[in-house]
């Protein structure tokens, strides 16, 4: 670690001269390079998105001299340029390395000092190394202060899917996200209306997803604060709306590429890995799979692991299928949850022989039937199914096929549902296409949005501050979606709103 002697002239003064930019007002380049973080776009102020990651870390290398928690702080901004910008493999083992090497807090370590310390080991010593600090930082996370919560949110969030925690990644989020609405800062509203959008997508709530994507884009409108695609990629994904969705994934990979920001085409290759596993073409799976699991970002490379193993096995490319299934080992088999431990043994019932692969499909369900991921289970029914129609086990492929199908529809992932629908056909049962009970067709997305907070209890002056509309609007919005469904009254809307709505 650098001293004061040897230390230039110059490095003295641009680490002092860096200090004082940190300590100054929300215009400070220090606080620009935090709230663009948080909103993840990270334009930093050279505009060189891929160089960010190593001149944060040579300016946190300077701080250290002089402000040790300042430093700290710019450690963890340039980790997570590296992982949640640039996606930046090389600069984020140089970054965590360096962190490894800062001396040990003073005192009980802070969720700043937890979060930092587990994920450079992640990096520098592997999941089963960093894995108990990454606990601890998930369990300070449940009782850390909510203005420490909201500033350092964007890394914080990442504890819980690294963990394989599906319970905490959204009790946490919605917890921030209750904070914000709470004070009123609107410009920050959008952040976290996506922060919890994923792992309600994940949990198959779509319609709610889709709502949280629409409210932030209303208050993105109002504030001007531009906002990543990743909930929208993921949800239209997930609805199996190929047109649609490829039309934000290719914008969306366009635009990683002129601005070096690499995270969002990794999300962007996720998304289309699980719209074309559902749409059963999967040669065009594969590729986009491996993309998103190459990327430095270890939330979205991880989740594109599954993807990449069911792609790979039904396209017949067993190498690589025995490739991700090798790393999605390390990914999950250290953590003891559910979510992890379904998804692996999933996973593992594609590659394995037959006496094997019937136990493992059953563990599957009944691990992934205890989280809140409704579409990983249904998905688990499927490949159960299949595999028993394979086996000539008809009688029992159906049991599990329709049960996929009901849950797909239930849920709004039609690609899905039309992959199980044909192999119920294949079974010889006579299943009739059934569209999802989503009111896509009816309503507006502000219609949808409308009826589905006056749902949940919203007055209308309550939902017109939260969608930044007139009162009046509402209750102009509100007569029509009436009409639309059939209904005269609110506590209706609770009768019409069901199954992949509620």
């Amino acid at each position: 670690m650098a001293t004061d002697a040897s230390l230039r002239a110059g490095d003295i003064e641009a680490a002092r001269r860096f200090a004082d930019i940190a300590d100054r007002d929300a215009q400070s380049e220090f606080q620009r390079v935090r709230a663009h973080l948080t909103r993840g776009h990270i334009t930093f102020a050279t505009g060189f998105d891929n160089e960010a990651p190593l001149m944060l870390l040579e300016a946190a290398r300077r701080l250290q001299p002089f402000d040790l928690d300042l430093a700290r702080e710019t450690y963890l901004i340039a980790w997570g340029s590296a992982s949640f910008g640039a996606a930046n493999r090389g600069s984020l083992l140089a970054v965590s390395q360096a962190i490894r090497e800062l001396p040990a807090p003073e005192g009980s370590p802070r969720l700043l000092d937890l979060v930092l310390e587990g994920f450079a080991l992640l990096i520098t010593d592997g999941r089963s190394a960093a894995l108990p600090t990454l606990r601890r930082a998930q369990a300070a996370l449940a009782d850390c202060p909510v203005q420490d919560l909201l500033k350092w949110g964007w890394a914080a969030f990442g504890v819980s899917p690294l963990v394989w925690d599906d319970l905490a990644m959204p009790e946490t989020r919605a917890r921030a996200l209750d904070e914000v609405r709470r004070s009123g800062a609107v410009s920050d509203l959008p952040v976290y209306l996506h922060s919890l959008g994923i792992p309600t997508v994940l949990s198959g709530d779509l319609a709610a997803a889709g709502a949280l994507v629409a409210e932030a884009e209303a208050a993105a409108d109002a504030t001007g604060v531009p906002m990543a695609q990743h909930t929208q990629l993921l949800l239209t994904a997930m609805q199996g709306k190929e047109a649609e969705a490829m039309e934000l994934i290719e914008a969306t990979i366009e635009e990683a590429a002129a601005s070096g920001q690499l995270n969002g085409a990794a999300t962007a290759q996720w998304a289309a890995a699980i719209l074309y596993n559902g749409l059963a073409r999967y040669g065009l799976a594969l590729p986009a799979a491996h993309a998103g699991s190459e990327s430095a970002n270890l939330i979205v490379s991880n989740w594109a692991l599954p993807e990449l193993v069911e792609a790979a096995a039904r396209a017949g490319d067993d190498t690589a299928a025995r490739g991700a299934l090798e790393g999605l080992v390390d990914a999950t088999e250290p953590c003891d949850t559910d979510w992890a431990q379904g998804i692996l043994a999933r996973c593992r019932a594609l590659l394995t022989d037959a006496t094997a692969a019937d136990g493992l499909y059953r563990e599957a369900i009944e691990r992934l039937g205890r989280t809140l991921l409704r579409p990983e289970l249904a998905r688990a029914h499927l490949l159960y199914g299949e595999w028993l129609r394979r086996e000539r086990q008809r009688a029992e492929a159906r049991v599990h096929l329709r049960t996929a199908y009901e849950m797909f529809v239930s849920i709004g992932m039609e690609a899905f549902a039309e992959r199980a629908r044909r192999e119920l056909l294949a079974t010889g049962d006579n299943v009739r296409e059934r569209k999802s009970s989503s009111m896509s067709g009816e309503l507006t997305a502000q219609e949808k949005q409308i009826a589905l907070l006056v749902r949940d209890g919203l007055s209308n002056p309550e939902v017109a501050a939260r969608l930044f509309l007139s009162p009046r609007t509402v209750e102009w919005h509100l007569r029509k979606i009436f009409t639309k469904l059939g209904i005269s009254s609110r506590k209706q809307l609770g009768d019409v709103l069901s199954g992949g709505e509620a």
